[in-house]
């Protein structure tokens, strides 16, 4: 496990995985079981996504659009895939040109702020949905490991 985010409304939870698989669970989805404990359990995924080459280490919902995540994938990746988590489909990816390490969308307007590990170990901010740059901010040694 290498990231995870609870929905703004609460319901769904991604999680990123050193396998490179994104899993979208949510609590209404009805394959479920009771555990040894008696508390109810999903033990499936309502998505399983397999588009990343890397580790999924970045997550971030959207603040303004429900159910839009945006995924960050590894060294070998180097993307940044935008999701419909009611249906699983992939809007959109976009080459970052370097590990993704951390995500954040902008409360405020449609941007979103990337971070970087390997090779650039910087942050980019972009404009949504055109993923036209707005800044790139450089000076960081090493790679950043949150936004």
């Amino acid at each position: 496990m290498c990231g995870l985010r609870w929905s703004p409304w609460g319901t769904q939870l991604a999680s990123g995985g050193n396998d490179n698989l994104l899993n979208i669970w949510d609590d209404r989805y009805t394959a479920s079981s009771t555990s040894s404990n008696g508390c109810m359990a999903n033990d499936v995924s309502l998505h399983r996504l397999d588009a990343h080459q890397a580790a999924v280490k970045a997550l971030a919902w959207c603040p303004w659009r429900a159910n839009l995540l945006a995924s960050g994938g590894g060294t070998a990746d180097k993307s940044i895939c935008f999701w419909d988590t009611r249906t699983g489909a992939c809007l959109e990816r976009v080459d970052a040109h370097s590990q993704v390490t951390a995500l954040l969308w902008s409360p405020h307007g449609h941007e979103l702020l990337s971070a970087h590990g390997y090779s650039h170990n910087s942050m980019t901010l972009r404009r949504y949905p055109s993923m036209t740059k707005v800044a790139t901010l450089t000076g960081h040694t090493s790679r950043i490991l949150a936004a």
